[in-house]
């Protein structure tokens, strides 16, 4: 019995609720710090986009320096021509809903001397064939993507080791690279419809509705309010129960 009572004594119950209510408290803070980073880093986005297209120079820049991130989400107009043994179809990328493939393919500017990715678009998978693909539009000519600047293709969770393909699940510009014997610069380039065209107006007839990838800060805020009520719920809980409700039963003894 008086184990118990020292496990269930008012100290006890103090401390327990202090460390709640710290803990809680904490977890509630860390959610708003979240939020404001990622404020922070829409607000980054938002003004790339509204920047100036970029130039020779800063692509020059970021070639050198091997540091791309500054011209991600920014406005690009390239002129090259297509390596198109190097095309890949990224499997299980979904647009407007429909499962299909985000196609990839390298273009070799500045006669060769610099190669990027460009996603160039997304395709149905086919629904009778899965192994079955578009033909795309080939041409040594040189071409003019117009895009946005942004980080390498996302990666999928995959099983095992991916193999080498037209068909792939995840794809990094080191890796084709190595299997191509050029150097790709690690960025890619978000290709964009032309203003008032449309997909069925072009040759390729690609998709690239792409989603803008503005942060959510909402859902932290919510989990912030839910933290912080959890707290307050502690301290109520507290004060009511060690000592507002012992004072009323000595007020009734």
């Amino acid at each position: 019995m008086a184990i118990s009572n020292r496990l269930t004594g008012p100290w006890v119950i103090a401390l327990a609720s202090a460390l709640a209510v710290l803990l809680t408290a904490n977890l509630g803070f860390w959610q708003l710090r979240r939020a404001d980073e990622k404020v922070t880093i829409q607000t980054k986005l938002e003004e790339r986009l509204a920047m100036a297209p970029v130039t020779e120079q800063e692509i020059q820049t970021a070639q050198a320096t091997r540091n791309w991130e500054p011209l991600h989400h920014r406005r690009v107009t390239l002129k090259g021509k297509w390596m198109d043994r190097g095309t890949v179809f990224l499997n299980n990328r979904p647009m407007n809903g429909q499962t299909g493939f985000f196609v990839v393919t390298p273009m070799a500017l500045k006669n060769g001397a610099l190669v990027v990715l460009i996603q160039r678009g997304w395709v149905p998978r086919d629904p009778v064939n899965r192994e079955r693909l578009p033909d795309l539009p080939t041409s040594g000519d040189v071409v003019e993507v117009e895009g946005r600047f942004a980080p390498q293709p996302s990666r999928m969770y995959e099983l095992g080791q991916d193999e080498a393909g037209r068909i792939r699940q995840n794809l990094s510009a080191s890796e084709l690279s190595e299997e191509l014997g050029v150097r790709i610069e690690p960025v890619s380039v978000l290709q964009l419809t032309p203003e008032g065209q449309d997909a069925s107006q072009l040759q390729d007839g690609l998709m690239r509705q792409w989603p803008m990838s503005f942060p959510d800060v909402h859902k932290h805020y919510g989990y912030a309010f839910q933290w912080f009520g959890l707290s307050g719920l502690v301290v109520v809980l507290y004060v009511w129960f060690q000592i507002i409700s012992p004072r009323r039963r000595s007020n009734h003894a």
